[in-house]
């Protein structure tokens, strides 16, 4: 038999009924491109590129080997040079490449010249490009079919690769003693104790990053016992009061479906966590989370970060860029501030969204992404489509799922269980053992109104672990506006208090925060101090002192 006579029709045996394919009379698997992609990242990013390499390409010589002793048993070849030739067509029935015409072998003096290399697409969608050829697999493939077939071994190598910027991939088949020293490293990556140095490393590598993981987990957790020891977080996310209860709730919900979600609230309220709490809870928790703030990045730049851009596609784009659709793919990707997108973006955004596809700027082809959308906004985008600032169409494809993050000072329980995991944090960065909040500094922080919400807290707690003097924090270490918040008034058990009542507290509150100063909290009221003094002496307030410096103080 000639190699050239081999034909796929021939050679696929298919059996629906008992599961099994076969190939050229092998038991074969139909194994997706993409997830062979996908396992390459997980070797580089757990393993090192370097253990990447070694691992795929005594993979690769391993299923040439075995490739080479299947179509010598199964088929009777008419010439030696048509054993050698028929690895290389069954590679091509199978997708793996196209052999350049009229290329010659890669045992030849020039050497075989292979198109659409299944493998540099992969490495370019999953990493970019690179500064060495990247066909590993491929060259471990055909340095096992050629060692088993010409009974002797041979090390296939490639000078030129796709993945490296080249017009095709290049490969070259020589003994080891025909490479010579020149390429000893390069032919280190077939031999099998490379694979055990290169796994020893990593793993202790792993392990080293697994501890000091721990460490830190179990520091924040010794932290946050000595500070909140009533505190449980499992989800990352403090919700003791009913609204933030609610919200998780419906968070782990959503995050069951592939839905696309809209999350909304104030900034500084936790958007951006609550779109982790939904990533780390769906089928995507082991791809990635990538955030981008749309808000931050100018109409031109933000295409190119989110689609990609070719080489040449604008000054300054020396190669090919995969956008952050293309490295969330499998995971979820965050678009932060998205109501400041332009209108000319939210064009494109939405076609990404319908045809779950994207096309890099200045390239022609379109790209298939499996990438979940999570937004984010502080802003009306219901507002926006009325004005026509936003598109109707794109604010109803983002918003399938709606998930409000209420402020801080609608959710009041959550405030000093959310302050003592901010300050056991901060502590811990800072190296500070402190033991929690005085009752005077905790009563504060109820009152406190906080505009710039958690993000506001958060601030706050780190100021106050950088002043502290004692063991824990006072009143004193609190920011001005802090400590001179005074309450609201609100109905008590749903009853509405009579009006002269509120007035007392309320008055006798500011006076409080401001140590019984009259002049300061008059000012504060915004009314006379003898209107004041006339308030206090109805209230049966003993009586008025004059302090040093002349104010007058409730006494």
């Amino acid at each position: 038999m000639r190699a050239d006579d081999l034909d796929h029709k021939e050679l696929l045996e298919l059996d629906p009924d008992g599961g099994i394919i076969r190939f050229a009379g092998q038991r074969a698997l139909l194994v997706d491109a993409v997830a062979m992609g996908l396992l390459r990242k997980y070797l580089a990013e757990n393993f090192g590129l370097t253990a990447a390499r070694t691992v795929l390409t005594q993979f690769g010589f391993a299923n040439g080997w075995r490739m080479a002793e299947a179509l010598q048993s199964e088929f009777k070849w008419d010439t030696d040079e048509d054993w050698l030739r028929a690895g290389t067509r069954i590679n091509t029935l199978e997708g793996l490449f196209r052999v350049e015409p009229g290329s010659n072998g890669a045992l030849s003096k020039e050497g075989a010249t292979l198109l659409a290399s299944y493998e540099a697409e992969q490495h370019l969608l999953h990493f970019g490009r690179t500064d060495v050829p990247v066909c590993w697999t491929i060259c471990g493939l055909k340095s096992g079919y050629f060692s088993r077939s010409a009974g002797k071994e041979v090390y296939v190598l490639e000078d030129r690769c796709l993945g490296k910027g080249d017009a095709a991939c290049h490969f070259i088949g020589r003994t080891r003693e025909e490479w010579g020293d020149e390429h000893a490293e390069e032919l280190r990556f077939f031999e099998p104790t490379r694979l055990k140095a290169c796994l020893d490393v990593s793993l202790h590598r792993v392990t080293e990053t697994l501890k000091a993981a721990e460490r830190k987990l179990s520091e924040r957790r010794r932290a946050l016992v000595r500070v909140a020891p009533d505190v449980e977080e499992p989800l990352g996310i403090v919700s003791r009061s009913a609204p933030m209860r609610q919200l998780v709730d419906l968070a782990r919900r959503v995050a069951q479906v592939d839905s696309t979600v809209l999350i909304t609230g104030e900034s500084g309220s936790g958007k951006e966590r609550i779109a982790r709490l939904v990533h780390e809870q769906s089928t995507r928790a082991a791809g990635p989370f990538i955030a981008v703030n749309c808000g931050a990045i100018t109409e031109t730049l933000l295409e190119s970060e989110l689609f990609g851009h070719a080489r040449g596609a604008f000054t300054g784009a020396t190669q090919d860029r995969p956008g952050l659709f293309e490295a969330a793919n499998s995971g979820t990707l965050l678009l932060d501030e998205v109501g400041e997108v332009s209108p000319g973006m939210q064009v494109k955004l939405l076609r990404a969204l319908q045809e779950r596809e994207i096309r890099r700027v200045g390239e022609n082809k379109s790209r298939r992404v499996d990438v979940r959308i999570v937004t984010a906004t502080n802003r009306d985008l219901a507002q926006g489509v009325e004005g026509g600032t936003f598109r109707q169409d794109l604010y109803y494809r983002l918003k399938v799922v709606e998930l409000h993050v209420p402020p801080l000072r609608e959710r009041r329980d959550d405030v000093l269980p959310l302050a003592r995991v901010l300050l056991a944090e901060a502590a811990l960065r800072m190296k500070r053992k402190l033991s929690g909040l005085s009752p005077g500094a905790a009563v504060q922080l109820l009152r406190y109104e906080w505009p710039g919400n958690v993000r506001e807290l958060e601030n706050a707690m780190e100021r106050a672990v950088a002043l502290a003097r004692g063991s824990r924090v006072e009143l004193d270490d609190l920011a001005d506006e802090i400590r001179q918040a005074i309450p609201r008034p609100v109905a008590i058990q749903g009853t509405v208090r009579p009006l002269e009542e509120v007035e007392k507290d309320y008055i006798l509150a500011a006076l409080e925060a401001n140590g019984g100063n009259q002049t300061l909290t008059a000012q504060q009221l915004k009314i006379g101090s003898a209107t004041l003094y006339r308030r206090l002496k109805s209230f049966g307030m003993i009586g008025v002192r004059r302090g040093a410096d002349g104010r007058s103080t409730a006494g």
